[in-house]
């Protein structure tokens, strides 16, 4: 039987990731990536190929410029193209085909990932344009959270408020710590897929999660992708009287302090200088002042958030790092853990310092639970969870490219 392919679009709040994938292959066919959009720094890059400027380009630009792309490489029809969306509200608990009922439901969730929802939905559209006659399947990062108990769910507000109007937390990236979990049970020897870990996905948007037997129990994300960690440009955690107190004290409306919290806090707001750890790192390194603070205060807000997360599980077996940052910062992985000790997670600096980019491994110190670096693959996850959707239509619905 010959083996599928689909062409993922994993779209980020900065970046858009497409991957070509076959049926059952851990590899991509091809891959390219977009990033910083919507500045004057953004650029593109394909698989064996140099990186390419794209100028001030959005969403829908880089796509345009990239879809193209895999064409090339496409030796077989593409059975169906999967999306990343970020938030499905409590309309959407799996993987669904796209058509205008989901879409008018991924644009009336818009408020709830207002950075997210939105690139979603012009990844849809643009790749929709140029490969019109391939079914479209929308994955949803709020899904794997489903599992969560209601005591984790629910915030303490008046049940109205929930049961008619969804007011409750989500929790985001699902298919990264999804993913990632499924992953650090084969890597300790869990054949099954089980075991009990706190996982730490870490890029320009940030989550934590704990996952028992692979299932979300809690997660630091909630209503919208704002809440928990701090992010790139995000200020995750604030005291929720912060807008009441800016609109009285400074007279700013609800707009003005979504702009605030959504993108100039976080990494950016804190140092005064960029929402890239790679930057900060350096200038950290230079003696900057404000870097090596945005740095400290994301390090220990993510391990307040572990520990805070580990009464979700009868034990702790390991905690994991994942996403741009929790793979390639040796540094903010040794910060963090310092703060751990409690817990008796301990790191081994060598292995930490020595893991080769973009390789899982193991960086514990000898007693200490495992902690894993694990490349999260979305795509891959995204991917399988495409074709089960195919699976479930009629024949007809797959139409080759």
């Amino acid at each position: 039987m010959t083996k599928r392919l689909v062409l993922v679009i994993n779209g980020g709040s900065s970046s858009i990731k497409l991957a070509l994938r076959q049926q059952g292959s851990s590899k991509p066919l091809f891959e390219a990536q977009a990033e910083r959009l919507n500045t004057p720094q953004a650029s593109f890059s394909c698989s064996g190929g140099e990186t390419q400027s794209l100028g001030d380009a959005d969403h829908r630009e880089a796509l345009n410029a990239l879809l193209p792309l895999i064409k090339k490489y496409a030796q077989l029809p593409i059975s169906v193209v999967g999306h990343r969306v970020v938030h499905g509200g409590e309309q959407f608990t799996g993987a669904r085909l796209i058509d205008d009922e989901v879409l008018a439901g991924i644009q009336a969730n818009a408020p709830l990932a207002p950075l997210h929802n939105p690139a979603n939905l012009s990844g849809i559209r643009a790749a929709t344009e140029l490969l019109p006659d391939i079914p479209q399947v929308a994955v949803f990062d709020t899904a794997f959270h489903q599992s969560m108990p209601p005591h984790a769910f629910r915030y303490a507000l008046p049940d109205e408020l929930y049961a008619v109007h969804g007011v409750r937390r989500y929790g985001f990236h699902g298919t990264s710590h999804q993913y990632v979990a499924h992953q650090a049970s084969l890597l300790t020897g869990r054949q099954d897929g089980y075991g009990a870990w706190l996982s730490a996905h870490l890029g320009n948007g940030c989550s934590s999660c704990a996952i028992l037997d692979g299932k979300s129990m809690d997660t630091s994300m909630g209503l919208t992708p704002l809440e928990g960690l701090v992010m790139g440009t995000r200020s995750g955690d604030v005291d929720p009287n912060l807008h009441a107190h800016l609109a009285r004290t400074l007279g700013w409306d609800l707009p003005r302090i979504e702009q605030l919290l959504n993108r100039e806090s976080g990494l950016l707001g804190l140092s005064g200088l960029s929402n890239d750890m790679r930057e900060l790192e350096q200038a950290r390194a230079d003696g900057h002042g404000g870097a090596q603070l945005a740095i400290e205060v994301f390090c220990y807000r993510l391990a307040r958030s572990l520990a805070g997360l580990a009464v979700a599980l009868p034990r702790v077996d390991g905690l994991i790092f994942t996403g741009g940052i929790g793979e390639n910062s040796a540094l903010t992985r040794a910060l963090t853990l310092n703060h751990l000790a409690v817990m008796g997670l301990h790191l081994d600096p060598d292995r930490n310092s020595g893991l080769p980019r973009g390789e899982a491994g193991r960086i514990e110190a000898p007693g200490s639970p495992a902690i894993l670096v694990i490349p999260t693959d979305e795509e891959r996850q995204i991917a399988e969870e495409s074709l089960t959707v195919m699976d479930r239509q009629p024949a007809q619905m797959e139409t080759p490219a």
